[in-house]
């Protein structure tokens, strides 16, 4: 566990650079890593395999020394038999984050469905400790909006245990309504990965150029996180993914090393 935010490596969620991903058939994901690598990135994490096998993608990883740092997957491929097959394929990739980035609606569409899925993921996380791995949730703006007097953020992590991460995304909770310290003070080392994401500004505003109190929140991940990474997420203009998602690496260094 972290001492201080700036003992945090820095990861980046493929998602923000998903189109360049997908070029030539996926072909052009090995580039993709590599550009990444280069930038100073200390780990991917996955939402999509873009057509690769588990072991040709952890050959790509390990020829541009990039760990995994977490996967989003669909809660069905972590349920029943699905779940083995899961735990293979993540193995072999070298992840150990399975982090479920949102739910069908009859998961989410009632506090009783909140509890439900809470109880899922505790059985899902019993299942994984043995191979030491962890399952998580990912938010968007819903889950802090109070549905039948609560609020269904505090209810999932109010039933979950410490083997559900709480995979806070900044901007999405932001834009939600949510108040990033006091969630992660509310449940203190929980928030084991956390996405970096930006909320407001101008249109090209990457991390550090919006409405995010950077200020304030980076020394609360350290304090009260038990942060292992902090993931760079940024999905604006798919045209220049590559040249944003470097400015925002080189951004949070900055804002780090100013605290």
């Amino acid at each position: 566990m972290a001492d201080s935010v700036k003992d945090i490596p820095i990861g980046l969620q493929l998602y923000s650079v998903r189109h360049e991903c997908e070029k030539d058939g996926g072909q052009n994901f090995p580039r993709v890593v590599e550009a990444v690598a280069k930038m100073g990135y200390q780990g991917v994490e996955f939402a999509g395999t873009y057509g690769w096998a588990a072991a040709d993608i952890r050959r790509v990883l390990d020829d541009n020394g990039l760990p995994c740092c977490g996967a989003h997957v669909g809660i069905q491929t972590l349920l029943g038999d699905e779940l083995d097959r899961s735990i293979e394929f993540h193995r072999t990739i070298g992840n150990r984050y399975l982090i479920v980035p949102g739910l069908p609606e009859p998961c989410r569409d009632s506090i009783d469905a909140w509890k439900r899925t809470a109880e899922t993921f505790n059985q899902i996380a019993e299942r994984l400790a043995p191979h030491g791995m962890v399952t998580g949730y990912h938010n968007h703006a819903v889950e802090f909006q109070p549905m039948e007097g609560q609020v269904p953020w505090d209810v999932l992590f109010g039933t979950t245990g410490p083997g559900v991460v709480m995979q806070l995304d900044i901007g999405n909770a932001v834009h939600g309504g949510g108040d990033c310290v006091d969630i992660l003070k509310k449940y203190p080392n929980r928030a084991t990965t956390v996405h970096i994401k930006e909320h407001g500004g101008e249109p090209e505003a990457v991390v550090g150029e919006g409405e995010v109190d950077w200020a304030a929140l980076l020394p609360a991940i350290g304090e009260f996180g038990g942060t292992e990474w902090n993931i760079v997420e940024h999905e604006r203009d798919p045209a220049r993914a590559l040249a944003d998602v470097e400015k925002c690496l080189r951004n949070l260094r900055q804002m780090i090393q100013n605290l």
